[in-house]
């Protein structure tokens, strides 16, 4: 998932992450004016975390701290993290704990459907952490909730932000029969910074499984994510986007990369707004129905907006084609 956070926290945060304990600190940048956001003060925004807290859910919009937060509540949006708050992986890069996960929760899928009709939501994220433990990697899980949202909820269109399944047989097709408006699996970064960010993943796989939700179900929409500020390069990122186009994904989202402690890998460069519209050109030039690119673009930030974006997007795309 993208885990974009929003300021390197204290010392306390740090307990969340005991296998980076030992890990040397490493360097934080001061974010520039256009990083900063503001804090939440809105009644939605308290009603929001009620409804959540209520039917005892995660989001990872809390536990990737993301800067988006006060926002996007405040507009009745979130993004739902299933299958608990530990995660089996420890990429450089995340905010989210990682630890021995507890069992599902077989009450979740109907929890998070209960909630998502409380909050009226038109479109609602559905991601999780990863879950290696379990032999489907939580695919029946995703596809039990899509179901309990149809039901709860049917006229909300449904996101699912996925891993990777590395090494899950069926995971995928498991997923999709349960009928997603929105395939996104993040790639995250470029490949050269894979063993460093993300170990335990793998490039290639993760645009496979791209592909193979396509080839699967032309009609869902596909979407992917990256983060800037790792130590990739410009060159990197546009041969990035050719991979993603040559497995016909639809959407990219490129986000500015933000340190969550001083235990996670270090900004190395952060982005001006200009230089990430250039990112936006260049990846509708390729060939992208749709390019999400700022320093405070998240791969969840305006879903329900850019997927308007996207059935508008691909209509006009098969208009030119007749």
């Amino acid at each position: 998932m993208v885990t974009l956070l929003n300021s390197v926290q204290g010392p306390d945060k740090r307990l969340r992450h005991p296998e980076k304990a030992r890990l040397p600190d490493t360097p934080a940048m001061r974010k520039p004016a256009w990083i900063r956001v503001k804090a939440p003060a809105t009644q939605t925004f308290e009603g929001t975390r009620t409804t959540l807290r209520r039917h005892g859910l995660h989001t990872v919009c809390e536990e990737a701290a993301c800067p988006n937060i006060g926002e996007c509540w405040s507009k009745r949006h979130a993004t739902v993290m299933i299958m608990g708050d530990a995660c089996t992986r420890a990429c450089a890069f995340c905010n989210v704990a990682t630890g021995k996960p507890a069992h599902l929760d077989p009450d979740e899928p109907a929890r998070t459907a209960a909630a998502i009709a409380d909050l009226d939501l038109t479109h609602v994220v559905v991601t999780s952490v990863d879950r290696d433990d379990l032999a489907d990697g939580g695919a029946a899980h995703f596809a039990q909730t899509i179901i309990a949202i149809r039901r709860a909820a049917p006229k909300t269109t449904i996101e699912v932000l996925t891993p990777d399944f590395m090494r899950k047989e069926g995971a995928l097709e498991v997923v999709l029969e349960a009928g997603p408006d929105v395939f996104n699996h993040n790639v995250e970064t470029v490949p050269s910074l894979y063993r460093r960010i993300r170990p335990g993943a793998n490039f290639a796989h993760s645009v496979t499984l791209l592909r193979d939700a396509k080839r699967l179900d032309p009609a869902v929409f596909t979407k992917s994510g990256i983060m800037i500020g790792l130590g990739e390069t410009d060159d990197e990122v546009e041969s990035l986007m050719d991979d993603l186009r040559a497995a016909d994904v639809d959407f990219l989202t490129i986000g500015q990369y933000l340190q969550p402690t001083r235990k996670h890998a270090a900004i190395t460069r952060f982005v001006t707004p200009e230089r990430f519209a250039e990112y936006k050109r260049v990846g509708e030039a390729k060939g992208f129905l749709l390019v999400a690119s700022t320093p405070l673009t998240r791969s969840s930030y305006h879903a329900g907006e850019d997927f308007e974006r996207l059935k508008a997007a691909r209509l006009a795309s098969s208009a030119l084609k007749v």
